[in-house]
């Protein structure tokens, strides 16, 4: 199907500095634009009992000014030169990014790697990026019904510490961090051979690399991570619990599932599985729930990918009055009939058009081409994999689909997290 498209592959150049830094050129002068992303490899799967939330943390740190950039300065000279920037942390990583008018790559290289060369790790900048912190967490999980549901889960499905906890951490392992830990952690984990940087746009490839090597090349490597035990067993850790919510209008519930790890088959399987189950208006649970018993007032469902053991979450907020139990069954009824029947032909070809909308639309952007290589470069090794990926998708049979629905959905071996309101 992608030669019926004409889909070109990206075109991609992959080099390492000297201190081992990934380098990954994908040139494209369609539009004046270029996207840079530094992608590390840290995110809450790398922290121990004790020490959560300092990925999170970091995300906040690494704005808070460098050897000769001053705090908020970063944000102020990437918005002077027309450009947007942000950051985001992950069980898997840790990623920093821009897009600017493709004349302001030097300010873009010189931004990222003076941080990277020199954070300014100060106890003033530990003690407001960790109130930052506590109040995002007070605003966004604390304060906010539901807030919680996605971490609770978590701690249901996986039995890993490395899996299992959230990636914002505990606002009393913050606490206790100090300025010597922070600094530790930066030298550990944001060297330049445990980084990947991306450029994807229009840029002079020979201009970019020296660039690169001047910003980059003479940043020290440091010692290899500490090696990272991701293992889960196939059971999940808690099958059922209750949870009242104080802030919840109405009850809630959430299914979570296990499954296996990103870019296996029977990942991929499943991941179409849930495009089928929840994704979109013409998923069979909207349509069944939302459009037809008009029994929910929102559904949602998650694929968690990760690279180690990953998950699945469905979930919904009944209308006031309608019975929890009856939509639950309707999901696993949904579920078993994939795992009995399989996708209908029309649903395979929904998908697969689905599939190639996404994948054009995606390399439309300079910035997701470069967030998708940078994934691929620091997840697999490859970045190469961008171009095969909409392949091995595509050739995920319904047969496929179906087999490993009725192995890894249809089974006993789920959690079901019931969120209730406050008791009066």
């Amino acid at each position: 199907m992608t030669e019926k498209f004409n889909l070109a592959p990206l075109k991609l150049e992959e080099y390492t500095l000297g201190n081992g830094l990934r380098v990954v050129l994908n040139q494209d002068s369609t539009i004046p634009v270029v996207s840079v992303a530094v992608y590390y490899d840290v995110g809450s799967r790398n922290e121990r009992p004790g020490r959560t939330g300092f990925a999170h943390l970091f995300e906040h740190m690494m704005f808070q000014g460098s050897e000769n950039v001053p705090k908020a300065g970063h944000f102020q000279f990437v918005m002077k030169a027309g450009g947007t920037m942000n950051g985001t942390t992950s069980s898997e990583r840790t990623n920093y990014y821009e897009t600017l008018p493709a004349n302001q790559l030097p300010l873009a290289l010189w931004l990222e790697s003076d941080r990277m060369r020199a954070l300014a790790v100060t106890q003033e900048n530990l003690d407001n990026q960790r109130e930052a912190v506590k109040e995002e967490k007070r605003l966004r999980y604390d304060n906010q019904p539901y807030g919680q549901v996605f971490d609770l889960i978590a701690e249901m499905i996986y039995q890993n510490f490395a899996n299992a906890h959230s990636t914002i951490g505990s606002m009393e392992d913050l606490d206790d961090a100090t300025v010597d830990d922070v600094r530790e952690f930066f030298r550990v984990y944001y060297a330049p051979n445990n980084a990947v940087l991306v450029l994807s746009g229009a840029f002079d490839p020979d201009d970019a690399k020296a660039l690169i090597e001047r910003f980059f090349g003479t940043i020290p490597a440091q010692p290899a991570p500490p090696a990272l035990d991701v293992a889960e067993p196939p059971e999940v850790a808690v099958r059922y619990q209750e949870y009242e919510d104080p802030l919840a209008p109405f009850p809630a519930f959430l299914f979570g599932w296990k499954i296996p790890q990103r870019r296996t088959p029977e990942f991929y399987a499943l991941y179409l599985a849930g495009k089928l189950l929840y994704d979109g208006e013409s998923s069979r649970l909207y349509q069944k729930l939302v459009k037809g018993d008009e029994s929910v007032i929102q559904l949602f469902g998650f694929t968690d990918e990760r690279r180690g053991p990953s998950s699945i979450f469905i979930g919904a907020i009944p209308k006031p009055e309608k019975d929890l139990s009856q939509i639950r069954e309707v999901i696993m009824e949904e579920i078993r009939d994939i795992a009995e029947n399989g996708p209908t032909g029309a649903e395979m070809e929904k998908l697969q058009n689905q599939l190639l909308n996404d994948t054009i639309r995606a390399r439309q952007s300079s910035l997701a081409r470069a967030q998708q290589i940078a994934e691929f470069a620091l997840y697999d090794g490859t970045p190469e994999f961008v171009n095969r990926e909409l392949d091995e998708l595509l050739a995920i049979t319904g047969e496929m689909i179906r087999e490993n629905v009725g192995r890894y959905l249809n089974t006993e071996n789920r959690t079901l997290l019931d969120v209730v309101t406050k008791k009066s």
